[in-house]
C-alpha cells in the first residue's frame, strides 16, 4: 500500500512541476504532446485536398484543372500537394 502513496505521490509531482513550467513558458511543449498522433500530415493527396480546402471533390477537381500553377508534384501515378505551399498558394 505504501508502495502506491510514494508512486503516486511521484507522479502527482512530475505533473505539478510540469503544469509550473508550462506556466512560465506556455509555448514549450507538455509530456503528453510528444505522444499526440501527428494527424498534420503535410502531404495531401488528390482526393484529399478538397477536405483541407473545405470544397466539395468535384470543386477541387475542377481548380486543379483550371488553374496548372497550384502547387503540386506527381509520384508514381499520384499527384500529392504540400498543405504549406497550398495554403501560400490560396493566401495568394
Amino acid at each position: 500500500m505504501d508502495l502506491f502513496i510514494g508512486v503516486g505521490l511521484a507522479i502527482a509531482g512530475y505533473f505539478i512541476c510540469d503544469g509550473l513550467r508550462n506556466y512560465q513558458n506556455p509555448t514549450e511543449k507538455s509530456f503528453f504532446d510528444y505522444f499526440k498522433k501527428n494527424d498534420q500530415r503535410e502531404l495531401l493527396t488528390e482526393s484529399s485536398v478538397h477536405h483541407f480546402l473545405g470544397i466539395t471533390k468535384e470543386e477541387a477537381r475542377m481548380l486543379i484543372h483550371e488553374h496548372p500553377d497550384i502547387p503540386h508534384f506527381k509520384l508514381n501515378g499520384q499527384v500529392y500537394f504540400s498543405k504549406t505551399k497550398l495554403r501560400e498558394w490560396v493566401k495568394e
